[in-house]
């Protein structure tokens, strides 16, 4: 496992921004600083937030995603062939940036690397490399050039290799692919989705990771076995645990990251809320296969409440441990 400790502690990547980075993001969209002082600012969040999962003691870091906005909508302004259409609606009262197809997609350059250097740079335990993945960009997106979705598809997926061949050279010892689509369509292209992780993540030797958060999850399984990755990462702190029925009907092959912290509740956990459902994942997994996460990113919570929830799911992850005298 690396070197980590039994349950492993991580998250999904994003943690929410500052009040002076939110300002300064509405600013530059305004024209009202340079790109310079944004990224000073951004710069300087990320560094909080290492310190924070430094203090909290998290096993694998991310760098919190302090530079980005939409998982989609970054990697697509990031790109060639992509123009922004407008805002649609996420859910609730939350928008994103729509990207579309408008010409051959590809990587000007390397997308993260810098910022994955960066935060790496800021401490000695593993930091993520955190990639989303080209189903989801593909299904988020409207598709105004390829004659086919498979083609747009296989096209990013070849895209997004080369960013975590990068991230690999850049050093990153884990790789998250991130696939929350993945179970929009399951019956109509779900081997799709699969081929396409195969071009990701074919030739690597780091750890990866696909997230998938909420959504059908028992449509697509146990064809999501078939993925090629390492760990796939689930939420199921926010439906009590009820994929574990699931999983008991077919036995999961993967490493699992367990989403044991709600990321769309404001109400903190409890280290005991969290040990309990380390306890209840044991009946299905095997301890090594368990790593300890949110159900997804937490951009959207308060920073109060993130470290809030972060603090209770080490102190369970710890507990866990010294229940089976690994602490």
């Amino acid at each position: 496992m690396n070197g980590l400790p039994l349950f492993p502690t991580t998250t999904v990547g994003s943690f929410p921004k500052p009040p002076y980075l939110l300002e300064a993001r509405r600013k530059r969209l305004r024209g009202q600083i340079e790109p310079e002082q944004l990224r000073q600012l951004e710069e300087q969040a990320t560094r909080e937030w290492i310190q924070r999962q430094e203090e909290l003691g998290l096993d694998v870091f991310v760098d919190g995603e302090m530079y980005r906005g939409d998982m989609v909508a970054y990697f697509a302004d990031e790109m060639e062939g992509f123009a922004i259409a407008g805002l649609v609606r996420s859910y609730g009262n939350r928008y994103y940036p729509k990207p579309v197809v408008v010409g051959p997609v590809g990587r000007r350059r390397p997308i993260t690397v810098e910022w994955f250097r960066f935060a790496q740079s800021l401490t000695g335990k593993p930091v993520k490399g955190m990639l989303t993945g080209p189903y989801t960009i593909a299904e988020w997106s409207f598709n105004e050039y390829y004659p086919t979705r498979r083609e747009l598809v296989l096209e990013l997926a070849r895209a997004i290799h080369e960013e975590a061949v990068d991230l690999e050279r850049a050093g990153a010892r884990f790789i998250q692919i991130d696939e929350p689509a993945i179970h929009t369509r399951p019956d109509e292209d779900f081997d799709l989705a699969r081929e396409a992780m195969e071009i990701v993540t074919d030739g690597l030797s780091a750890y990866t990771i696909t997230h998938v958060c909420y959504g059908d999850v028992p449509r697509i399984y146990p064809r999501m076995l078939d993925l090629p990755v390492h760990q796939i990462d689930l939420a199921l702190k926010n439906e009590d645990f009820a994929l574990l029925e699931v999983f008991r009907q077919h036995r999961f092959t993967k490493d699992i990251g367990l989403g044991v912290i709600d990321a769309h509740s404001h109400r903190v956990e409890t280290a005991e809320e969290v040990l309990d459902g380390i306890r209840r994942s044991l009946e299905v997994f095997e301890p090594r296969q368990v790593y300890v996460s949110p159900d997804c990113g937490l951009k959207t919570r308060t920073i109060d409440e993130t470290v809030g929830k972060l603090a209770a799911m080490v102190e369970g992850a710890r507990r866990a441990r010294e229940e089976l005298g690994a602490g």
